[in-house]
């Protein structure tokens, strides 16, 4: 694929989704999860990008919660957000060492992302943004699927858009319709920097383990990736259990 066509190939799924699910309306103030790896970097990029060629305004605010690890990155990623023009604001917290703490030794991931969730919620209320964009895409989509109906007994995953806390906040999913492969050949396309995610459980989650037997399925036929995420929408609970 050409860097012209991975842009082509996003700019198409950020824009289907964005009008699909009415996302953004003019003068929205976005805060927008930057997590330093791929997607989120795309998703801010395209959602910047945009502002050239549409008629509506909005202002975007790149929040990054520094987890706390030896050898972060938070330094690199805000003196690139400073030479690329994105307004950042670095969290620094010790939610990583927490969850990683022998108190909470079963499930750290689960709790370092509700700490980040909670903090991303109160920073863009500082900062009087009702949208909050995460760079959540198809493939997290799908495992998040599989992970629920796995770990939680139940059939639910992300929304590209969903209202929270009576609707005082928005989560907004711009990457809804882009796949993994798509967006990491657009990021190397793009040359994003890499940056080292420090924390010790990287690799080696549940969704990790989800995603090599999603990939496994997918070896095998290639309309199963899509097939799953058309099925989120075309669900026939008279044959579900009751």
């Amino acid at each position: 694929m050409s860097k012209r066509n991975s842009y082509k190939t996003l700019k198409r799924a950020v824009g289907k989704a964005l009008h699909q699910y009415d996302m953004i309306a003019d003068g929205d103030r976005i805060a927008v999860g930057l997590s330093g790896g791929a997607d989120s970097l795309t998703m801010m990029w395209h959602l910047t990008e945009r502002l050239s060629r549409i008629p509506i305004r909005y202002e975007l605010f790149a929040i990054y919660i520094d987890p706390g690890f030896e050898n972060g990155f938070s330094g690199a990623l805000a003196e690139y957000c400073a030479k690329t023009g994105y307004t950042l604001r670095v969290d620094h917290t010790d939610h990583g060492p927490l969850s990683h703490s022998d108190h909470n030794r079963e499930n750290p991931c689960f709790l370092c992302a509700r700490l980040r969730r909670k903090r991303l919620f109160e920073i863009a209320d500082e900062l009087g943004c009702r949208k909050l964009a995460m760079g959540h895409h198809k493939d997290d989509i799908i495992e998040t699927l599989f992970l629920n109906m796995c770990y939680a007994g139940e059939i639910s995953t992300m929304l590209p858009r969903q209202s929270l806390f009576k609707g005082r906040f928005t989560v907004i999913r711009p990457l809804t319709h882009a796949g993994e492969d798509e967006i990491r050949q657009f990021a190397r396309d793009q040359a994003f920097p890499e940056f080292v995610n420090p924390c010790p459980s990287a690799g080696h989650s549940k969704r990790q383990e989800v995603k090599t037997l999603l990939k496994q399925f997918y070896r095998t036929n290639p309309k199963i990736r899509g097939n799953i995420f058309r099925a989120m929408s075309h669900v026939r609970p008279e044959y579900l259990l009751k």
